[in-house]
């Protein structure tokens, strides 16, 4: 009788499934999945694949403001999909999806919003109304946006694999 039991919550629970995912600082590492972590998966997918976290913005495109405001909703967001979310189970060796995500924030987006925030702030504050484009840092900003950019690609090719996202990669080229 339990055994049964055991069997129908492990099918109403969704059949886990073993993930092998390669990110940035990271290696390869091996995700289980069911579900419930394939739609947490599928809503950071979205989120991540349409801002400017994997989305080019070329030297003169864009406002530099606007795209750290971006990628702090992404951060925002991402922990109010976690917190609403029931955590996943892991199987024996595996990670879940709760943890690319958290690795996400604290080893790509927190650095790079603590490094730029309080600078571009700085500059706006000591000339209002100037366009970023001429703040000293504006090229550098960029550019290390366009690194994170790199990294953040390979996390949302993650989300989309633990979310079973076909053909993820023509997806996210076609933004």
């Amino acid at each position: 009788m339990a055994a049964v039991l055991a069997y129908e919550f492990y099918v109403r629970a969704g059949r886990l499934t073993e993930v092998k995912i390669t990110v940035p600082q990271l290696s390869e590492l091996t995700f289980v999945v069911n579900n419930d972590a394939r739609q947490v998966a599928w809503q950071l997918f979205i989120e991540t694949v349409t801002r400017t976290s994997t989305q080019s913005l070329r030297d003169g495109e864009g406002i530099i403001r606007e795209a750290l405001t971006s990628l702090y909703g992404l951060f925002s967001t991402t922990r109010e999909v976690l917190k609403s979310s029931r955590p996943s189970v892991p199987a024996a060796g595996g990670l879940t999806v709760e943890n690319l995500a958290i690795n996400m924030l604290n080893k790509e987006l927190r650095p790079f919003l603590s490094r730029w925030h309080p600078l571009l702030k700085e500059f706006e504050d000591l000339h209002p109304g100037r366009p970023d484009a001429e703040w000293s840092s504006s090229g550098v900003c960029r550019e290390e946006l366009r690194a994170l950019q790199a990294r953040m690609h390979s996390y949302a090719l993650g989300f989309a694999k633990l979310a079973g996202v076909p053909d993820a990669a023509a997806m996210i080229a076609q933004q």
